[in-house]
């Protein structure tokens, strides 16, 4: 694991590299987690070492350092995927899709919500563009694939009616839908407490214990771990 200090427009800003191979017979994978925009949210980036192709997962702001970041490896982003609609999540779709060309990918339930993300921003005091529109709505049990990485779509809604998770090689990107040690909030439009426990027992437990998780917000964590001593699972 690598650290980097990035200093943007007065901010200093913590980046945190994974640099690691796969499992037998998989693509040496890159992995990036930084921690962007004023709400702190996840954005990951998963390139494959062989192709240079990259997805950029949740860019929730600060699009200069998502790109730095891409160069640093020199990484192409071939998709932006949303894990869910909130503006924390998906403020920097329109710039990053400028700058890239990616394809973005959401949810059909939550596609509505990111193209009028700057009301919904604005109801919080920040200024957030609109985004695009996707170019692809992705459903549960769907493979999107760039270089030699595959990440299975699972529909896991509860935080937000749209919400997925995106898992690969014993990783899986969850977005809200559940935290070290807490879940995502459920009185969001389109939420529901009584889904979001059934799908992370049902979906993302039966993954099984060595599974890692990252989040939305916060640090990694493993399915074993949250199983094991969630206050909301035991």
């Amino acid at each position: 694991m690598e650290f980097s200090i990035i200093k943007l427009k007065g901010i200093v800003c913590l980046c945190v590299y994974d640099h690691f191979r796969g499992y037998p017979g998989r693509c040496p994978m890159i992995l990036k987690m930084l921690v962007v925009g004023p709400i702190q949210s996840n954005c990951y980036i998963l390139g494959c070492e062989r192709t240079r192709q990259a997805a950029v997962i949740d860019p929730g702001g600060d699009v200069d350092k998502i790109l730095m970041a891409l160069a640093k490896d020199n990484l192409s982003c071939v998709y932006i995927i949303n894990t869910h609609g909130h503006f924390d999540h998906s403020a920097q779709n329109k710039h990053l899709k400028e700058v890239t060309g990616a394809q973005l990918m959401i949810h059909r339930a939550d596609a509505p919500m990111i193209l009028h993300q700057a009301t919904s921003g604005g109801m919080w005091g920040m200024k957030v563009d609109n985004s695009p529109p996707p170019d692809r709505y992705v459903e549960e049990g769907e493979f999107i694939t760039f270089g030699d990485i595959s990440l299975k779509v699972l529909h896991t809604p509860g935080h937000s009616g749209g919400g997925i998770s995106l898992v690969t090689d014993r990783m899986a990107f969850v977005g809200d839908t559940l935290f070290a040690g807490s879940i995502g909030r459920t009185d969001f439009p389109g939420g529901g407490y009584e889904g979001l426990i059934r799908n992370v027992r049902e979906k993302i437990f039966a993954l099984g214990d060595d599974v890692v998780i990252y989040p939305g917000h916060g640090p990694k964590t493993t399915v074993g771990r949250e199983r094991k001593t969630n206050p909301f699972f035991i």
